[in-house]
């Protein structure tokens, strides 16, 4: 049974629900912390090692498809072995992981770090999301805290290591110690994390990747495609070469200032979570879309000019627009699911995102040595606009047949009840979301 205390005969002592939600939570926030620690730390990699632009998005990209290929195998077998076992194991091979960054002398090694930091994520989050709602205190807290976390943690990670990088001693090593510690901290304390999940067969059926959109929201996922493939590929951008473009470009040799911008576009999208996550999710998506053109305009604007402030202002303007977009189009296709196909879905939603991810940042990578920097920078954010742009008129045009069905008893958001589910049960998606 799951959302549920399973028999607790040789349990011993656990924490409270609340302490656990708390943690899980705070364990949720440090995987993504992890996740982006590296991105400020690239430029001096690049420096150190001497290898290309195309290399070092390669090393970006190999974390979110080792992420992608665990997230679709290992996600939902917390469902049947518990949700502490799989926990565990994570948060010790993220701390491996840790410890292979701080021994790191070599693309090899980083590359290796980052494809098991990818696995030890992709395996945690779905017990992570689950673990999150299970343990919500009230009904509405898990799917704030699977919407904000992930996003504060990224920015959280990634100014830390910027600061680290331009004040502290060791600034390569430091970090990953200081993580490696607190991966290490969790593990034990997961070991006290009520279970909330009976153990049940079917493990090792549930390992084969599955992905499929239901036929009622076909539609409303192609609209949402090109709205996930801009917020995703800007995202990609930041956390791959947005070091090297405030270091090169803009001319800023500061290294905080190079966390200092995934932190701008991770910490705006947190921000604008949490203001648009009562409204329609369809405009939310539609909004948030033109939020990330209008941003993403600016950012090639200060490119053009080599203008720092000016990019920073474009970067939180298509940060806010990130994060709206992003939810409004999950919440979107989510309320359009029923139970029992909600995991397909999120898994189709997240190979489209992933990819878009990490393949145009590898593919801007291999054009760097020949385009440079800068028309690299400015193409691809070019594309991310043309994207945004289509899914503001996608968002736009799908919204119009629904426009007399509004104004009558059968409203979109009236649909649960047609349907002889509850709202909670549809906000049930929002709250599984994965990071």
């Amino acid at each position: 049974m799951i959302g549920a205390p399973p028999s607790t005969g040789r349990a011993g002592w656990r924490i409270p629900r609340r302490a656990g939600f708390w943690l899980v939570g705070g364990t949720l926030l440090a995987f993504m912390a992890a996740s982006s620690t590296p991105s400020p730390l690239y430029v001096v990699y690049q420096q150190r090692w001497h290898f290309s632009a195309a290399v070092l998005t390669a090393v970006f990209a190999v974390y979110v498809l080792a992420l992608l290929i665990a997230l679709l195998t290992v996600g939902g077998i917390s469902d049947h072995v518990g949700r502490r076992p799989v926990l565990a194991t994570a948060l010790l091979a993220e701390a491996a992981a840790m410890v292979v960054f701080m021994a790191a002398d070599g693309v090899g090694l980083l590359l290796l770090a980052r494809i098991l930091q990818g696995l030890a994520t992709g395996a945690a989050a779905g017990a992570i999301s689950a673990a999150v709602v299970d343990l919500q205190p009230g009904p509405r807290q898990g799917a704030l805290t699977n919407s904000v976390a992930p996003t504060v943690g990224l920015a959280v990670g990634a100014l830390g290591a910027g600061l680290l990088l331009q004040y502290a001693p060791a600034p390569t090593t430091l970090p990953f110690a200081l993580l490696a510690v607190v991966f290490v901290i969790l593990a034990a304390a997961v070991a006290f994390l009520p279970e909330t999940v009976s153990r049940r067969p079917g493990a090792l059926s549930s390992l084969r990747p599955r992905a499929s959109v239901p036929p009622q929201a076909r539609r409303a996922f192609l609209t949402a495609v090109p709205c996930l493939v801009a917020t995703w590929a800007m995202g990609g951008l930041y956390l791959s070469l947005g070091g090297s473009v405030t270091a090169s470009v803009l001319h800023v040799s500061n290294h905080l200032v190079g966390g200092l911008v995934v932190t701008t576009l991770t910490g705006a999208g947190a921000v604008a979570s949490v203001v648009v996550r009562d409204m329609d999710p369809r405009r939310v998506m539609t909004a948030g879309s033109a939020s990330l053109a209008i941003g993403t305009a600016l950012t090639m604007t200060a490119i053009a000019l080599e203008s720092a402030p000016l990019f920073f202002v474009g970067t939180a303007v298509a940060g806010s627009g990130f994060g709206a977009a992003f939810l409004g189009a999950f919440r979107s296709l989510a309320q359009l699911a029923e139970p029992a196909e909600r995991a397909e879905l999120f898994a189709s939603i997240y190979v489209v995102s992933y990819l878009a991810f990490s393949v145009p940042a590898v593919l801007a990578g291999l054009a760097v040595p020949s385009a440079g920097l800068h028309d690299t920078a400015t193409a691809y954010g070019a594309l991310v606009l043309v994207l945004a742009l289509l899914a503001v008129v996608a968002g736009a045009v799908a919204r119009r047949p629904r426009q007399d069905a509004a104004d009558g008893p059968a409203k979109a958001q009236h649909a649960p009840a047609e349907t002889g589910r509850t709202p909670e049960a549809v906000r049930d998606p929002e709250a599984v979301r994965t990071p």
